[in-house]
């Protein structure tokens, strides 16, 4: 696996959301390697965004989205659940892609489909937020020989307090899967 440059961040969201599937999420901590392949992620396209955390601007929790691209920005939500975004494009423009679902590959224990349940496997927490994932302990990573596969695309999930944006095509995810959250 070779892990993916900044560069690879550093571009436009939906690029990066729909390049993003088939890749390789890796967490190592505690002597345990944890690897997902990347099989649904939803994109968020900055402050204009309505259904984007940053649309409220910049707040100590939505400032890790301002920053520069290839960080994890790792929230918590319905006090039960943290969900996982990779921020995309040049620092400050505020946009990132949801980690929606993987399909487990080593060391994944318990459900992956959907983000909070995604981040319970991975071991994904708080202590994450902000974390770079050029690090030899968290990353994402292109496999070793590319999968081809269908790509589907749709609105986004339970962002309906968003107006318009709700109806936005901005979830993509592996057509077929059996680890997307809903099809």
């Amino acid at each position: 696996m070779q892990k993916l440059p900044r560069e690879f961040y550093d571009r436009k969201t939906i690029t990066v959301a729909r390049d993003l599937l088939g890749k390789f999420l890796v967490h190592a901590s505690d002597g345990v390697e944890r690897i997902g392949k990347i099989v649904e992620t939803e994109a968020y396209l900055g402050p204009h965004d309505l259904a984007a955390h940053s649309a409220r601007g910049l707040t100590p929790r939505t400032k890790i989205m301002f920053g520069p691209p290839g960080h994890a920005y790792v929230y918590f939500i319905y006090g039960m659940y943290f969900c996982m975004n990779v921020v995309t494009e040049p620092e400050g423009h505020a946009s990132a892609v949801l980690l929606r679902a993987v399909e487990p590959v080593k060391n994944i224990e318990g459900r992956s489909c959907g983000p909070g349940l995604l981040c319970r496997a991975m071991g994904i927490d708080k202590r994450l937020n902000g974390h770079d994932l050029l690090s030899d302990d968290f990353f994402i990573a292109a496999p070793t020989k590319a999968e081809m596969f269908k790509m589907v695309k749709g609105p986004r999930i339970g962002v309906d307090y968003a107006k318009h944006w709700a109806k936005r095509h901005l979830r993509f995810y592996i057509k077929g899967n059996a680890f997307v959250s809903r099809t």
